[in-house]
């Protein structure tokens, strides 16, 4: 179980206040909007809920298990290994330059705060880019988070972002933005259990498999009005 202090610390880097431009990102919910998939609070948490049952569950959460028994066992092989894949599985311009942007500033934010070990900083920074699952799980490690409780805030940080991008691009209150929050605490827990599942086979068993998401992301970058960096 996860203690007083660790709780306290992972509150703090799951913050939506942590300098990381995490509201910048839409992650394609704006191009979903605007091509007419998500057009009212029903399709809004269709779209949230598929996507971190299908896209976040099969690859993005798995990876980041695996980056945080690689931290946590000084492999910073591994951990380069598994950035590398990571970065390489973003299909679009935009969302490369997401994962590297926000990485980039929570390890640049890992250094001030000095969180962790100087090892373990230094391996962060060496990483050239660093992706935000990367880096997340770094700071994880170096709170004593424990995996399944990181990784839980991880996706809720996640589903989070989705709603208040939702919230600035349609309309949509903020007590329905809630209600659907709330209704996805159990596609939380389940996209948890799913990467856990993922991340112990052997070999992992990863698949980015998210035809239309990799579609509206592309369109996205030359979508006529914008709100959002992806």
């Amino acid at each position: 179980m996860i203690g007083m202090p660790e709780l306290i610390s992972l509150l703090h880097l799951a913050s939506p206040a942590l300098p990381v431009g995490g509201f910048s990102y839409s992650q394609g919910l704006e191009a979903a909007i605007a091509h007419g998939v998500v057009s009212d609070a029903q399709s809004a948490e269709d779209w949230i809920r598929a996507n971190l049952l299908h896209v976040q569950a099969h690859a993005e959460a798995p990876v980041w298990l695996l980056l945080h028994r690689c931290w946590a066992m000084h492999d910073s092989a591994g951990v380069a290994a598994w950035n590398a894949w990571f970065h390489g599985s973003r299909e679009t311009a935009e969302l490369r330059l997401e994962t590297e942007q926000m990485g980039w500033s929570l390890a640049r934010l890992i250094a001030q705060l000095k969180w962790g070990t100087p090892e373990l900083r230094t391996a962060l920074a060496a990483l050239a880019p660093v992706c935000l699952p990367t880096a997340f799980a770094a700071a994880c490690v170096a709170l004593q988070v424990p995996e399944r409780e990181g990784l839980a805030a991880y996706c809720f940080g996640w589903a989070e972002n989705q709603i208040a991008a939702a919230l600035k691009a349609m309309p949509l209150g903020q007590g329905a933005g809630q209600q659907i929050l709330y209704r996805l605490h159990d596609a939380v827990q389940e996209a948890v259990d799913e990467a856990v599942r993922r991340a112990n086979a052997r070999p992992p068993h990863l698949s980015t498999f998210s035809p239309m998401l990799g579609l509206l992301s592309a369109r996205h970058e030359t979508q006529y009005s914008r709100l959002f960096r992806s």
